[in-house]
């Protein structure tokens, strides 16, 4: 039986019609009875799970999850509140941006899982790039598995228009190897999250990922 009920989902829908502080404070138990203790439970189920196919992600869940509040400082979106519940299951928890895990990201109307590289440094995706070019096959033969394909459609990222010569003659071949980032993404019905088997279909998604985290994985480290 899932953690997150109707109930989760509602707070959701409410909080995209009211988000302001006000609304929030008179919300606070609902909230926390609703929301967060029910997510803490679900990410920790799931960390348990996952670090059966991963030691390494044997974290903490609250190394993993995400504060509600957002950070307005820089955004033209104002709005004090996330519309979703989030969490980011890897060796560092949220903080770790070097390691392919899964992400999660719960709201009313969605449920998204993504894994991959969303934002390399400058390092990091030379390194992508030139691991693609050393074994090109190995890259290929793991974004066109048919698990990874079936479940995630392919790796995404925003694409350089000018590329090192060495890496011009793939393009046609990979046209990967021209991302600025290496991320799989995949939105699934909010209701996924009321199913009594959402842990284990967010590990078939982990599993089916694994060739592609692999590779990323091993040209970072």
């Amino acid at each position: 039986m899932s953690t997150l009920t109707k109930s989760f989902l509602s707070f959701f829908s409410d909080l995209e019609a009211n988000n302001d502080r006000e609304w929030f404070a008179t919300q606070k138990e609902r909230y926390e009875t609703q929301v967060k203790h029910p997510f803490e439970a679900f990410v920790t189920e799931l960390i348990g799970a996952l670090s059966k196919e991963d030691k390494r992600l044997n974290i903490d869940p609250s190394n993993a999850i995400f504060r509600i509040y957002r950070d307005t400082r820089f955004s033209k979106d104002k709005t004090p509140y996330k519309t979703y519940a989030s969490a980011a299951i890897a060796p560092g928890g949220r903080k770790d941006m070097s390691y392919p895990g899964l992400y999660l990201q719960a709201g009313a109307t969605s449920f998204a899982l993504a894994g991959g590289i969303y934002m390399p440094d400058k390092q990091q995706l030379e390194d992508i790039r030139a691991s693609i070019a050393h074994d090109p096959e190995k890259w290929k033969k793991a974004t066109r598995d048919k698990a990874f394909v079936s479940k995630w459609g392919s790796v995404q990222g925003e694409r350089n228009k000018v590329l090192k010569p060495e890496y011009k003659d793939l393009v046609k071949d990979i046209p990967e190897i021209a991302n600025k980032q290496f991320y799989y993404w995949v939105e699934l019905d909010a209701n996924t999250l009321l199913k009594k088997d959402v842990v284990a279909r967010c590990v078939e998604y982990y599993r089916a990922a694994k060739p592609v985290s692999a590779f990323l994985y091993s040209a970072l480290h």
